[in-house]
């Protein structure tokens, strides 16, 4: 460390947790560079420009926008005015077997919605997710040490939880709070289809296909509370970025270098430079070094063992050689005539063929908006679709077998297409370009260990790694927790610049002094109160 005792933090990979964190490191006054392999920001969620269209890489349903939610908080620390962005109504819609669909909404049709879909025995579900979901987020926000890997982080842990406890029970009635929080330690350890109904193959499909996309799982697997907080995306608000999902790092990468931090593209680390235990900074592919004291990865447990190379942390090393968990995904951008969309119609969309789920037979697929003129030519629309796949049979043929490889890429590309039809007929007809993407190409642009992509699937709360890998090494992203989407890794970037800042001797940072939502809660139920009629 410098004489001056400013820690410089060297954070490889501009991706949402990377950027979140160097920016608020930033702001604390700390020396922060930020090192990307890419020419733009964002990794699985930037956006990308390919023949006159703007596709969104990965990532493409940009949630935690609402009113002190995740994405409002992390606007208020850094200063950023506004997001670009727009609220979508539906959220999206979900199109199972046989001609079904439904919309899921954030407005109060959702739950007539799932009624009329599921049937009486789904309403009980529901309530419990939605209830279930409303405390998990109010915890999140209080951006818990979980897992806690010291004293100090116990400690913090049992404060953010007392104080939890606390308003819940104040927030509810006093009952009804107990009641609340025995439900959540009741699920704390199961898995969510013990809160299905049984004999409701409908919902039970409907929840495996939305949980696949949110927490790489499905309901006889994930955990229940993982699961509450991960359906509820849609309820809470959905928006749309002008420009694409690549606009939210854009705007934390302003804000990095607005606090004093830098941000350097076309700049792959090669290693970690470490000497007698200590790390002195980290090498480039391109030969430059970078000092450092602190190293904040915005990568998978894989590639930061990689960089290490010899200098083994223990539970890097006792890494499996592939992950053996989780998935890739099989990718189609879409250049589409705009002609082939019909007015006002929803921008996202999941089609649900048939089991097993993923490979094809479950697509993701989403539109660029008709209002958004950065995204593709005049009277065009960019569109990208997605299917989870198995990493290990796409990297088997493309290393052993070069012309099975193509082949299967071709079957893939034919039959996400047909399933993408059912949302939207007449679209290989309408479409003016198609660029497929495998996990090979993952890997090639986002650097993600063999193209693993949306972290481990949420079957325990035990299993997700703790932020703080040594002394100095730190990784953010969607590995630990909260885990997968654009609002998860935010709130994890937050905790790690937090934690960090606390063990610098930073307690009075400026995480520490913003109102959390339990007191913003309290603020607007007090301003409802002196504006009822006959309040003066």
């Amino acid at each position: 460390m410098r004489a001056d005792k400013t820690p410089r933090v060297v954070v490889i990979g501009a991706g949402i947790g990377g950027l979140t964190a160097a920016a608020v490191l930033a702001k604390a006054g700390l020396d922060v560079t930020v090192l990307e392999a890419h020419v733009y920001p964002g990794g699985c969620a930037g956006t990308f420009y390919h023949q006159g269209y703007r596709f969104d890489a990965g990532a493409t349903l940009a949630g935690g926008f609402y009113p002190d939610g995740p994405m409002s908080l992390l606007a208020e620390i850094l200063g950023i005015e506004h997001w670009s962005d727009r609220k979508a109504e539906p959220a999206m819609t979900v199109h199972l077997p046989g001609g079904f669909s439904l919309e899921r909404r954030s407005d109060n049709l959702h739950r007539e919605e799932y009624l009329n879909s599921f049937g009486l025995s789904s309403d009980k579900f529901w309530q419990w997710q939605e209830n279930t979901a409303d405390l998990l987020w109010e915890l999140a926000l209080n951006l818990p040490s979980w897992p806690p890997q010291n004293l100090r982080q116990l400690l913090s842990l049992g404060r953010s939880g007392y104080s939890w406890l606390r308003n819940s029970i104040e927030e509810r009635s006093g009952a009804q709070g107990i009641r609340a929080l025995l439900s959540v330690a009741f699920d704390a350890f199961k898995p969510v289809s013990a809160r299905l109904p049984k004999n409701n193959e409908l919902l039970r499909l409907f929840v495996d296909a939305q949980l696949l996309i949110s927490a790489q799982t499905t309901s006889q697997s994930a955990n229940a509370l993982f699961s509450a907080a991960a359906l509820d995306l849609p309820r809470r608000g959905v928006v749309h970025l002008e420009g694409g999902i690549g606009t939210i790092a854009q705007k934390l990468a302003q804000a990095l270098r607005h606090h004093g931090g830098s941000l350097h593209y076309r700049s792959e680390v090669l290693r970690v430079i470490i000497e007698k235990d200590k790390i002195i900074g980290v090498e480039t592919k391109r030969g430059n070094s970078h000092p450092a004291d602190i190293v904040i990865a915005n990568l998978p447990p894989w590639n930061i063992a990689k960089l290490l190379g010899n200098n083994h942390i223990e539970k890097l090393g006792n890494l499996s050689v592939h992950p053996n968990e989780g998935w890739g995904a099989f990718m189609v951008y879409v250049g589409l005539d705009n002609s082939a969309v019909p007015d006002a119609y929803p921008l996202h969309h999941q089609v649900v063929r048939k089991r097993p789920l993923g490979e094809g037979n479950t697509v993701f697929l989403s539109l660029s908006p008709d209002w958004d003129f950065q995204r593709a030519p005049r009277d065009h629309r960019a569109m990208t679709i997605s299917t989870h796949t198995d990493l290990k049979k796409w990297w088997h043929l493309f290393e052993t077998d070069p012309a099975a490889y193509e082949s299967r890429k071709q079957q893939y590309v034919d039959r996400i297409l047909e399933a993408a039809e059912v949302a939207l007929p007449g679209l290989r007809e309408a479409a003016r370009m198609i660029l497929p993407g495998t996990p090979i190409t993952f890997q090639r642009f986002t650097r993600r260990h063999m193209g693993w992509v949306g972290g481990f699937p949420q079957t325990n709360l035990l299993k997700y790694w703790g932020p703080r890998l040594s002394r100095n090494i730190w990784m953010v992203g969607d590995s630990i927790f909260p885990g997968q989407s654009i609002a998860a890794t935010a709130l994890g970037g937050l905790r790690v610049a937090r934690d960090m800042l606390s063990e610098l001797g930073q307690s009075d940072n400026i995480l520490a002094k913003l109102p959390r939502r339990s007191e913003l809660n309290r603020q607007k139920n007090l301003i409802t109160n002196l504006h009822e009629p006959g309040q003066s």
